[in-house]
């Protein structure tokens, strides 16, 4: 039987060892390779994706628990609000009844359109409740326009409403809107039609 040279195991032992430190290496070198993939950089969420043409968004203070409701009417389209919550346009997407059923304190409404139909749109708030007696009750309303899924929606009107008891109704906007979306600044104004009526009949 012929005995192992002690060279040739110090090289087998250097052959070993090279193999395992070169794989060793790989495997640090995929994980680094692999780590922006596992975890990747937040998008940015500034502009989100909502759905929906017309915009109408409302909000009351958080301290005044009170159902305070938003009606929209679009161009040859029935009043959208809480009794009617759905149109051939508009659909009433948030009801706020105050505190009640609420886990945030956040009081808001919204309604958004299929499409941007060219003609009148009308924006009421109406007071149903307000348990907390506090008085005026400001309401703010925002109207947005968003003519494109890929683009964000871009705030055509901003107004501001003060409501002084229940079962008040308010038309806070009328406005046209053209072909493209646009809209007609001449046309805007808040001449009172009742929307919430239309409903109790």
């Amino acid at each position: 039987m012929q005995a192992l040279d002690p060279l040739d195991e110090d090289g087998a032992a250097t052959v070993f060892r090279d193999v395992i430190l070169l794989a060793l290496l790989g495997f640090v070198a995929l994980v680094i390779l692999l780590l922006p993939h596992v975890n990747p950089p937040e998008t940015k969420t500034d502009d989100l994706m909502t759905p929906g043409n017309v915009i109408v968004e409302i909000k009351w203070p958080e301290t005044v628990d009170a159902d305070v409701d938003l009606w929209v009417k679009a161009p040859g389209d029935g009043a959208v609000g809480w009794s009617q919550r759905g149109g051939a346009i508009f659909d009433l997407l948030r009801d706020d009844l105050g505190s009640r059923n609420d886990l945030t304190a956040a009081n808001y409404e919204m309604a958004y359109s299929r499409g941007v139909p060219e003609g009148e749109y009308i924006v009421n708030v109406h007071m149903y409740r307000n348990d907390t007696e506090i008085w005026p009750v400001p309401v703010y309303i925002v109207v947005s326009v968003k003519l494109s899924i890929e683009k964000p929606a871009r705030e055509i009107l901003l107004r501001k409403v003060e409501l002084v008891r229940v079962d008040q109704e308010e038309t806070v906007l009328r406005f046209d809107l053209n072909q493209a979306g646009g809209l007609l600044p001449h046309t805007v104004n808040n001449l009172y039609k009742s929307l919430f009526d239309t409903q109790r009949l």
